[in-house]
């Protein structure tokens, strides 16, 4: 969920407390007493042929434009696919999940861009989920896809999805967008051990917000540093890729022919997404390594 505008925050009494947030002294474990959400109305806006997804505030959603309903529209939404430099998701039983559900971008781009891909959407406002079929064009569950009413936090605690997702896409922002509303070591740990190996995690945080840096310092602790993080874009939107499994040892120069094909097979900007990952990396100058 994008973090275009950048006027007041209205406060929302319909805020839930962040399930996997706890307090100093809590054990990471424990998992919070459950209770009902409560949810902000979700509210369209459409502006120069886009169509964008609110929570009853002026803050963005999510997006689509009109006349390309299956492509990706916003810039950070584009850079959470950064993780096919790394991963092909030709091979069998490729497992892509969106924890958070938006405009739906992502799990419509990766159901029609990769047809041997299972794709997973968790979304738990059932009205976002009506939104994604009824206003951003997202198609009904079938062979492949899969979009389930169900909280973040309980499917990464789930035991059987460990070891079972190759990517996790993780954009997890309430009305307020205040920041991820899952952001402890408990729930990225979680995170990391959906994940196959090789996989990765891309997440959406908000970069000149004070949970910025908690986050990171969270997510590198929980998947041991190996993060690669993109410089902001929009107002705030800082993409970061977490890698789990073998060590990644591979040539800028073999990065930059992967990207050359995966913007040629599918329009995303990938050239761009290697520019600005060796620049943000530049003592690795022959190499990537992490």
């Amino acid at each position: 969920m994008t973090l275009l505008k950048r006027k007041s925050i209205e406060a929302v009494a319909s805020r839930r407390p962040a399930r996997g947030t706890r307090n100093r002294g809590e054990t990471p474990a424990r998992e919070e007493k459950r209770m009902t959400p409560r949810f902000a109305p979700v509210t369209f806006s459409e502006l120069d042929g886009v169509r964008y997804l609110h929570f009853g505030t002026e803050w963005v959603q999510g997006a689509m434009r009109l006349r390309k309903p299956d492509a990706i529209e916003l810039e950070y939404a584009q850079q959470m696919m950064a993780w096919l430099l790394f991963l092909s998701p030709s091979v069998d039983e490729f497992h892509v999940v969106q924890l958070g559900l938006g405009a739906a971008a992502l799990t419509k781009f990766c159901h029609r861009q990769f047809s041997r891909a299972r794709v997973t959407a968790v979304e738990l406002n059932p009205a976002v989920i009506i939104a994604g079929r009824s206003m951003f064009g997202l198609r009904q569950d079938d062979a492949r896809l899969t979009v389930r009413e169900q909280d973040a936090w309980d499917y990464v605690m789930d035991g059987t999805h460990a070891d079972a997702i190759d990517v996790l896409q993780v954009d997890l922002y309430d009305a307020t967008a205040r920041g991820p509303v899952l952001d402890t070591t408990a729930f990225y740990r979680a995170c990391r051990r959906t994940l196959k190996a090789p996989g990765v995690m891309t997440i959406n945080l908000f970069g000149d917000h004070d949970s910025f840096p908690k986050n990171i310092e969270r997510i590198c602790e929980a998947f041991d540093n190996r993060v690669l993080v993109f410089p902001e874009v929009h107002d705030g939107n800082i993409i970061a890729l977490a890698f789990n499994g073998p060590e990644i040892d591979v040539a800028w120069e073999v990065l930059e022919a992967r990207a050359d094909v995966v913007e040629h097979t599918t329009g995303l900007p990938a050239r761009d997404w290697v520019r600005k990952l060796h620049a943000a990396n530049a003592r690795q100058e022959e190499r990537l390594r992490i």
